[in-house]
């Protein structure tokens, strides 16, 4: 089976580019490896509908992004399956989260969409200034992202193992540099 952890963000806004950092971060420090599966990396940035063909390959889908939720706290943490969302996501943050639904929705449609698990966190929304930096809040919030997205990849059977010592302030400082796209 083919797995894939897709993470979907823009670096330029803070929290908001927590999918993208977190899945460099998750490809620097850990190897994930099993007889049965294949596991792969990405970082998609805010391509969107350039990645239908990606995520049509896979068998399994994991997806790291920010959520929106009503009366959510900075850094709150969600998981869940794309094909039961809970109805106090919003979808209705940033840009990009917008045209991730609407990607999901099209291969959906098609009949093309794998199993696909979300883990999203609030993020604070800066608005129009950029900024590589986030929150304490989001850094504090990836551990459990972290955590939850290890679980999820070790329930297929595969095995994880550290190969780099790395925080995820030291990776997030590279991330525009290693798009994987």
């Amino acid at each position: 089976m083919k797995i894939l952890i897709l993470g979907i963000g823009n670096v330029l806004f803070g929290d908001e580019g927590i999918g993208a950092h977190l899945a460099n971060y998750l490809d620097e420090k850990y190897e994930f490896s099993s007889n049965e599966h294949e596991v792969d990396v990405l970082d998609g940035g805010t391509l969107a509908h350039r990645l239908i063909p990606i995520i049509t390959e896979y068998e399994a889908v994991l997806l790291i992004d920010c959520v929106n939720v009503a009366d959510a706290s900075i850094g709150d943490v969600y998981n869940f399956d794309f094909d039961d969302v809970p109805d106090f996501i919003t979808w209705n943050g940033s840009a990009h989260e917008v045209e991730m639904l609407q990607t999901l929705q099209m291969i959906e449609m098609l009949g093309d969409l794998p199993p696909t698990k979300i883990v999203g966190v609030i993020p604070f929304v800066i608005g129009e200034n950029s900024t590589f930096t986030m929150t304490d809040e989001v850094l504090k919030a990836a551990i459990t992202m972290e955590r939850v997205i290890l679980k999820y990849i070790e329930d297929f059977g595969v095995k994880i193992t550290k190969k780099k010592d790395v925080t995820l302030e030291e990776a997030s400082k590279y991330t525009y540099l290693k798009a994987s796209l």
